[in-house]
């Protein structure tokens, strides 16, 4: 595990990913909380800060590039990975320009996600 990286916060509609994500990501030993879109998210974040969010794209109230789009407002540093099942070319470049990390396909694949955590998140030089 990172050393830096101990919090991460899952934003997703689909309880199914948000369980799944939940269960991977502790046995990895992370602390996650979850959020079912982007406002209940940004609640979340004011009490219980994340160094990493992995958010959906399309998500109802409030949809990922919008979320992100707050999170610059409100934490402008964020480490932030979009993950989507539809994904297109468009919402890939406007989640990169907005400050997104990664762009990932659904269904992530474990080793994919920890390939990009180790790239936001690289081990201390020893």
């Amino acid at each position: 595990m990172a050393e830096q990286l101990k919090r991460i916060l899952v934003v997703d509609d689909e309880e199914n990913t948000r369980i799944a994500l939940t269960r991977l990501l502790s046995r990895e030993g992370y602390e996650v909380n979850t959020a079912a879109n982007g406002l209940e998210a940004l609640s979340s974040l004011r009490n219980n800060p994340a160094e990493l969010i992995i958010t959906d794209l399309n998500m109802p109230e409030m949809n990922g590039l919008t979320f992100l789009r707050e999170l610059n407002r409100e934490y402008p540093t964020s480490n932030v990975i979009m993950i989507t099942a539809f994904g297109e070319v468009e919402s890939y470049l406007e989640a990169l320009n907005l400050g997104a990390f990664e762009y990932l396909n659904k269904p992530l694949r474990l080793e994919e996600l920890r390939k990009v955590m180790g790239k936001m998140f690289p081990p201390p030089a020893t």
